[in-house]
């Protein structure tokens, strides 16, 4: 069978980017606790000593300028910043009342097209490398709180693979660049290497080459080497390119947007239509909203055998109310969802 190579990427929990990603989910943590009717869309951005927490906000949570300090200065501690460095600046505002008029009745809070997939090659129903690069960023957070002046928090991983059809059957090469103290780097590369190869091989592959910070050097990192913004990951968070992602943000929004509950259904269906059709080796369901309206314009399934067609039913489920419900979307821990991607299960 013919091979082609192919290529995913995981960024670290320390990344600016996922560390906007989990301050709007912490803060919608709090809203949603306090308020689960909250409707919110929380954007973050951060770069050189400051944080700007913006977006919309409609709650009856107490939630002012002191709350959104201490819940950024908790995330970045969290992370492994050092939070005293930063200025954080509150400019959230309510949400428009045009879009209100829609969703209180039950419609969608956002338009858009939104994507679930599952494979039956991991018993996550993931893809194999995707679920070896969450894995290895899990691992690298931890190994980065055991060794505070060594490892620092930001880096991202990568791995190039040799695939047969779809079936991952060799690893050509694992990246990974990591922020560290630059001060025992043979010690902290052995690390980080030792770690790569026991999660591999947990997989029964084998790595041809691994690459660590081929620039030579990663010490300046997170908000002093890159800015932070809310919503740039949405490759990592999703399906980290093995299938298809949709237009939107899935962090720091309530479960009325349907850029986050949609794709959490989106993810269900193809799960439940392989588990009901053991024949099958993978699935993608597209849904795709008007604002304002209950039910999706489309259901579109995709699967290694040919196209599914929807029933009626499965319109039905596809309301955000259903879906709020169906998936208990209101009961879970936003800013966890925003750490290492939002499919690990």
């Amino acid at each position: 069978m013919k091979q082609h190579l192919y290529s995913n990427e995981i960024v670290f929990r320390g990344h600016p980017d996922k560390v906007a990603d989990q301050i709007s989910g912490a803060l919608l943590n709090w809203c949603m606790k306090e308020d689960p009717k909250t409707r919110a869309g929380i954007e973050v951005l951060g770069g050189k000593n400051l944080i700007v927490v913006s977006g919309e906000v409609t709650t009856k949570a107490p939630f002012n300028e002191s709350i959104v300090k201490a819940i950024v200065t908790q995330v970045l501690e969290s992370v492994g910043y050092d939070y005293k460095k930063y200025e954080i600046i509150d400019n959230i505002g309510k949400q428009s009342p045009d879009i209100s008029q829609g969703v209180d009745t039950g419609g969608a809070g956002d338009q858009g097209m939104m994507f679930g997939y599952a494979t039956r090659e991991t018993p996550e129903f993931l893809p194999t490398a995707m679920v070896i690069l969450q894995k290895f960023a899990r691992a690298y957070d931890k190994l980065r709180s055991q060794y505070p002046g060594l490892l620092y928090p930001d880096g991202k991983a990568q791995i190039t693979g040799y695939y047969e059809e779809r079936k991952l059957v060799k690893i050509k090469t694992f990246l990974c660049s990591y922020q560290n103290a630059e001060t025992r780097r043979n010690y902290t590369d052995t690390i980080i290497k030792t770690l790569i190869l026991d999660i591999v091989k947990e997989y029964g592959l084998e790595i041809e080459e691994i690459l660590l910070n081929p620039t030579g050097k990663f010490k300046v990192g997170g908000f002093d080497g890159d800015a932070g913004l809310t919503g740039r990951k949405i490759v990592v968070d999703a399906y980290q390119s093995f299938a298809n992602v949709g237009g939107g943000c899935m962090n720091g929004k309530d479960p009325t947007k349907v850029d986050f509950s949609a794709a959490h259904k989106a993810r269900q269906i193809a799960k439940d239509i392989l588990i009901s059709n053991p024949s099958l080796e993978w699935c993608e369901v597209q849904l795709s909203y008007a604002i304002g309206k209950a039910e999706p314009l489309a259901i579109y399934i995709s699967t290694d055998a040919g196209e599914i067609s929807p029933t009626r039913n499965l319109y039905k489920e596809c309301t955000p109310k259903r879906i709020i419900h169906d998936l208990c979307l209101k009961e879970l821990d936003y800013e966890q969802l925003a750490m290492f991607g939002h499919f690990v299960s």
